[in-house]
């Protein structure tokens, strides 16, 4: 039983890193379900109160790192709120329409026909807040991607 629990517990956590890149999965919640998966399989006495606040602590910044750094990238680089929804609409439906790049060219066109449409801007202005909704999704990523690597090392380290 003590191999099917590590083996659920890894798999959780594998599964919050891909959800890193495929935002449909919410990652962070993979994260903290490992943890939860832990104390069932074996002991929440082994993981003590302060721990299950640092790591809750986690799971809001990492819920609000990812709204913003995507906000910050297409304002950062001139794009509007109407840029920022294409943007998000474009990371949620790219990577079904062209799988791996998808992620990538989603939030991209996305970004750049919400400002097309609803804003009436320039193809210049427009593209620009493509980029900066890529900056920002990558950002988001990296960002993302530390704060559960050192969720995952704090829990190891508890344990």
């Amino acid at each position: 039983m003590e191999i099917i629990g590590w083996i659920v517990i890894l798999l959780c956590f594998v599964i919050g890193f891909i959800g890193l890149v495929y935002p449909i999965i919410p990652a962070v919640l993979f994260i903290f379900g490992g943890f939860v998966m832990y104390g069932l399989f074996f002991s929440f006495g082994d993981l003590p109160w302060w721990f299950w606040a640092i790591q809750s602590l986690f799971v809001i910044l990492l819920f609000g790192a990812d709204a913003i750094a995507n906000a910050f990238g297409v304002k950062k680089f001139g794009g509007s709120r109407a840029g920022l929804w294409g943007s998000t609409i474009g990371l949620i439906i790219g990577p079904f329409i062209i799988p791996i790049i998808g992620i990538l060219i989603g939030p991209f066109v996305g970004a750049i026909i919400a400002e097309l449409l609803f804003n009436k801007s320039s193809l210049k202005k427009s593209f620009y807040s493509g980029i900066g909704s890529v900056v920002g999704f990558i950002t988001s990523v990296f960002t993302k991607g530390i704060i559960q690597i050192v969720m995952v090392a704090i829990f190891l380290f508890t344990i």
